[in-house]
C-alpha cells in the first residue's frame, strides 16, 4: 500500500484530503513565544484574531524531521509499505529538507520518497489528488513520482495581492522585494517560476488585475485543453467564487475548486490575495 503525505500549504479541502486518504503534516506558526500547528490548534479565525490582538505578523517554520518520522512510522504501522511525501517548493521552505531527513531516519522501517513539488497552495493539493488516485490504481512509486514530475513541469501559479504590507514584512518574498518596495497604488501579479516568486506584471487596479489573471491563464493553457484548477483566496470568498465561476465558463475544467489560502502562506501574501493554480491534464 502506498500512502501520500504532504503539508498544510497544500490547500486541500478537508473532504478532499479525507476522500483520497492524504496525510497532511502541519506547518508551524509562531506568534512571539507561542507556537501553533496549522490546522491542529490554529484555524483562520484564531490566526487573524491573534494578528489583531498583537499588531504583529507571525512567522512560519517547517515541521521538524522528528514529526515527519512519527508520521511515517504511524503509516507504516497501518500497513503502508511505501510513502510518497510531496511538499511546498524547497526554494522557499525547509519542509522538503525535513522530509528528506526523516526519510533517512526511517529507511529501515519503510521506504519514503520525498518530492519537491516546486509549488504550493492548490497546485500542490491537485498533485496530491492525482498521486493518491494512481496509488489506488496500483501504480508503482516510481510511476507516481514520474507523474508528479510531469505535473511540476506543467504547473502554473499566478496570484495578485491586495495588502502589500504582509509580503513586505514577511521576509520570504525573495525576488519580489525590490518590486514591492517601489510599487505605489499598483497590484503586482506574481508568478511562481521554477519554485521561486517573480513579478510577472504590474496592473493599476484590483479589477484589472483579476481580469488579467484569467487572460494570463488563457495565454498559458488556451481554452479548449482539459485543465485542473484550484482558485485560492485569503479572506475574500466572494471574489474567489466569482473567479472560479468565470474560469469554469471560460476554460475546459476537468476539476476545479475554491479554497481559502492556508495561514502559513497568508502570512506572506496577506488577506485579499486571489490566486489561480492550474495545469493541462
Amino acid at each position: 500500500m502506498i500512502k501520500i503525505v504532504t503539508d498544510t500549504t497544500c490547500d486541500l479541502l478537508p473532504e478532499m484530503a479525507e476522500e483520497y486518504g492524504i496525510t497532511i503534516v502541519p506547518i508551524n506558526i509562531q506568534f512571539g513565544t507561542e507556537t501553533y500547528q496549522e490546522g491542529v490548534d490554529l484555524d483562520w479565525d484564531l490566526f487573524y484574531r491573534k494578528i489583531e490582538e498583537t499588531g504583529l505578523l507571525p512567522t512560519s517554520s517547517q515541521p521538524s524531521a522528528g514529526l515527519f518520522a512519527e508520521v511515517y512510522r504511524r503509516l507504516a504501522s497501518e500497513g503502508a509499505d511505501a510513502i510518497i511525501s510531496t511538499h511546498v517548493t524547497a526554494k522557499l521552505s525547509g519542509t522538503y529538507q525535513s522530509a528528506c531527513l526523516a526519510a533517512e531516519d526511517v529507511k529501515d522501517e519503510v521506504k519514503v520518497y520525498p518530492h519537491d513539488s516546486a509549488a504550493g497552495a492548490a497546485g500542490l493539493g491537485l498533485a496530491c489528488v492525482e498521486a493518491s488516485r494512481m496509488a489506488r490504481a496500483g501504480k508503482t512509486p516510481e510511476e507516481i513520482i514520474a507523474r508528479l514530475d510531469e505535473i511540476r513541469s506543467r504547473m502554473n501559479i499566478l496570484f495578485v495581492m491586495e495588502n502589500l504590507e504582509y509580503p513586505r514584512k514577511s521576509g520570504r518574498v525573495g525576488g519580489l522585494a525590490a518590486t514591492l518596495g517601489s510599487v505605489l497604488n499598483m497590484k503586482p501579479i506574481v508568478s511562481l517560476e521554477d519554485g521561486l516568486l517573480v513579478t510577472a506584471e504590474k496592473v493599476r487596479t484590483r479589477k484589472k488585475s483579476l481580469d488579467r489573471l484569467l487572460d494570463m491563464m488563457e495565454e498559458r493553457v488556451g481554452t479548449t485543453a482539459p485543465v485542473n484548477l484550484g482558485v485560492v483566496h485569503a479572506r475574500a470568498p466572494e471574489v474567489g467564487q466569482e473567479m472560479l465561476s468565470r474560469a469554469q465558463e471560460r476554460f475546459n475544467c476537468s476539476e476545479s475548486y475554491l479554497v481559502e489560502l492556508c495561514a502559513s502562506l497568508t502570512v506572506h501574501f496577506g488577506p485579499g490575495m486571489i490566486g489561480l493554480c492550474f495545469y493541462k491534464v
